[in-house]
């Protein structure tokens, strides 16, 4: 497979001078240049490998990387962040871009998405960015983050299951979330009742710049949703199982030992 360095598409390409004003709000000069040639990147040999659709190229600014640039305000400095299901590189190696302090680490299970990831990372040079291929749960009891990152990888509940046990004890889980958001943190309640979880804060992020003349009405804030964890001191791997699952475990110690005593 040939480098992305080298790659190009008859698909079209988004050069510096299509780069909107607003880009300029949330990229020092320096990075701007970089983000420029990730969208270069993204749409030709990110379209020719399947990372993003055809018809997103013309909107990667709007839809895609200014979008995910907003999430930096978040995020606190000099933190460990792991962005899970990277697949392009979304919002992960965006988040880089803007915030060089940060140390970030891009989780992905499938091959050709971490290839290209790495590919992108060189080419880039950002090494300030760690490529991992693999899913959430293979970390789980390894790593730990102050941010653990996600853009439209699942529904809440699911998202707390792959990320709380990745998040560190004065740390946040922070998805970029839709319209629906509300409807997934109520239909969650068992879940961040299970991993211990503080009151989900819906967060508006990026509105200023959304609101700027730069923007020319085309950019929307960016949604995003914060969970920590209510008892810091309490995280722990494996995790504390809720009062259901206690209350379950008796009769399963009961049904082994019966087992035993009917083999024995």
């Amino acid at each position: 497979m040939e480098d992305v360095s080298r790659e190009t598409s008859s698909t079209g390409s988004v050069s510096r001078e299509t780069s909107p004003p607003a880009a300029g709000l949330l990229f020092t000069p320096e990075r701007l240049v970089i983000a420029e040639r990730f969208a270069q990147l993204l749409a030709t040999a990110g379209v020719d490998r399947g990372l993003i659709g055809p018809r997103e190229a013309p909107r990667l600014w709007d839809r895609h990387l200014l979008n995910c640039a907003m999430l930096a305000e978040a995020i606190p400095a000099d933190a460990t962040v792991a962005d899970l299901g990277s697949g392009a590189g979304l919002p992960g190696l965006v988040l880089a871009l803007v915030r060089p302090d940060l140390r970030i680490t891009l989780v992905e299970p499938l091959e050709r998405r971490t290839v290209f990831l790495h590919e992108v990372v060189d080419a880039l040079g950002v090494p300030e960015v760690a490529v991992v291929r693999g899913r959430a749960e293979s970390l789980h009891g390894h790593r730990l983050f102050d941010v653990v990152t996600s853009r439209a990888l699942a529904p809440l509940g699911r998202l707390l299951q792959w990320s709380m046990p990745l998040v560190a004890p004065e740390g946040v889980l922070l998805a970029m979330k839709g319209r629906s958001l509300e409807v997934e943190i109520e239909a969650a309640a068992d879940e961040l009742r299970h991993w211990g979880c503080a009151p989900p804060e819906i967060l508006e992020l990026g509105v200023e710049v959304a609101s700027s003349a730069g923007a020319g009405g085309t950019l929307s804030p960016t949604r995003a949703v914060r969970v920590a964890h209510a008892d810091p001191t309490r995280v722990a791997w494996p995790p504390t199982v809720d009062a259901d699952a206690r209350a379950r475990r008796p009769r399963s110690s009961a049904k082994r030992s019966a087992r035993r005593r009917h083999n024995g």
